[in-house]
């Protein structure tokens, strides 16, 4: 077992890392920009190291900085937790030469799937459906349009380093493919250092299906069930939800030993999302995985008993599934998680500042992940998410309506928030219908 870990985080994850570190008597380093110098998880780790100022460029994201700090303060391994350099191969690479253990997929396969086009050729070899598309990256606006004819209109232009949106233009017609395929393009290289984009099919009112997985150092793979991420704002997830209200028992069982075996074949180890769409017949999709732990994961946890951040460490440790986890796993319930964070919820506009007053929520089937705290400050320079409230029920209507209790007694004072926004949200008739889209807010 690891006698201290680093976590190169901060915020909620970066807390919720230094708990499941406790749980297993390890020490931890948390690191800290000097705009996070007051925060949480650098008070509650066991020793802090500062790393550089505000900008994450110059901290968070800054490999020489993060190894430096894991090397003074001589630690086993290092948590990324989710976001910053947490899907970086290079970072994963730099920490194997440094003889510290990066707790998550090996750098090859965190590489392979980074690289959609490639983890789309991968999963489509493991027989997991993929949407109809390019084979590779486009090469020239001909080249584009000549398979857009061929899948057929509309087709979405995806970047193939991406994420959130960023890099992605649906396409509605021939004459617009050569002027949205350059703007993708652009954008894909000011976002991420590469401008390869591929095409795939556009499904119009599609549901956001994710599978967690979790794979041990010894060939086992187990996936946890699955979760509803349709509620979206600019491919930004505001709401997530375990079970999915689409996916029949039958379905979950069918994917879960699919994608076993498919990511069995790739090798991959540790925890890791598997995100589909589904289209409105009910078929699902692949589009990409993501290697590392997500924000949504208290979902999984709750409807599953399983600690996924306590069970990513083991696994780095060497430990077996099957001495981490239960011989079985079933779905216990329902859970909801809203995103509440620090933006106006109308317009939208960030909402950075002071929290002047602060009272979180509890009771029976509620949780809340956060870094908060009265006189706590929300910089600029980094995600505006304020906490994760999750709530479980033992039926999904009951997850709702704990969930609307609890929004309705979290209070933040100093700051916009999302609340009122996931309060429309819990009260409409067609998400507690389980009617969603990824389109779900537009309509609202």
């Amino acid at each position: 077992m690891f006698r201290k870990i680093l976590i190169a985080n901060r915020g909620e994850i970066a807390l919720r890392v230094i708990c499941a570190c406790k749980d297993l008597g390890i020490k931890t380093v948390a690191v800290y920009s000097e705009a996070d110098r007051n925060s949480l998880h650098v008070r509650f780790a066991d020793e802090a190291v500062c790393i550089g100022p505000a900008k994450s460029a110059r901290s968070y994201l800054h490999i020489p900085s993060v190894i430096s700090a894991a090397e003074i303060t001589n630690v086993d391994a290092i948590h990324p937790g989710y976001g910053f350099l947490s899907e970086n191969s290079e970072f994963a690479e730099v920490c194997e030469m440094s003889q510290l253990k990066f707790i998550g997929p090996k750098p090859d396969v965190t590489r392979l799937m980074g690289l959609k086009q490639e983890a789309r050729k991968a999963m489509s070899a493991a027989g997991i459906p993929i949407l109809p598309g390019s084979p590779g990256v486009i090469d020239s606006a001909e080249e584009a349009i000549r398979i857009a004819e061929k899948i057929g209109y509309p087709v979405l232009v995806k970047a193939s380093a991406g994420g959130g949106g960023r890099g992605m233009r649906v396409v509605a017609t021939p004459s617009d493919l050569p002027d949205l395929l350059a703007q993708a393009q652009t954008e894909a290289g000011a976002a991420f250092s590469n401008s390869d984009v591929y095409i795939e099919k556009f499904i119009g009112r599609p549901r956001h299906i994710e599978f967690q997985v979790i794979a041990d150092e010894h060939g086992t793979v187990k996936v946890l069930g699955e979760r509803e991420c349709s509620i979206q704002r600019r491919h930004q997830k505001l709401v997530e939800e375990a079970p999915s209200p689409a996916v029949s028992p039958e379905l979950r069982v069918a994917m879960a030993a699919r994608l076993e075996k498919a990511l069995g074949e790739v090798g991959y180890t540790n925890a890791g999302t598997v995100e589909f769409l589904m289209d409105e017949t009910g078929n699902l999709y692949f589009i990409e995985v993501n290697a590392r732990i997500q924000v949504e994961h208290p979902v999984t946890e709750l409807v599953t008993g399983v600690d996924l951040v306590k069970s990513q460490i083991l696994v780095a440790a060497g430990y077996k599934l099957s001495e981490i986890l239960p011989s079985d796993i079933t779905i216990r319930g329902h859970a909801i998680e809203c995103r509440v964070n620090a933006e106006h919820p109308e317009k939208f506009t960030p909402s950075p500042g002071r929290i002047t007053g602060l009272n979180v929520p509890g009771g029976i089937g509620v949780r809340v992940d956060t870094a908060a705290y009265t006189d706590g400050v929300i910089p600029p320079y980094y995600d505006s998410l304020v906490a994760k409230l999750i709530t479980h029920g033992n039926t999904r209507m009951e997850a709702i309506q704990r969930m609307q209790r609890a929004l309705e007694m979290f209070v933040v004072e100093g700051i916009y928030t999302t609340i009122p926004l996931h309060q429309k949200i819990m009260a409409h008739p067609e998400f507690q219908a389980g009617a969603l889209d990824t389109h779900f807010l537009a309509r609202m």
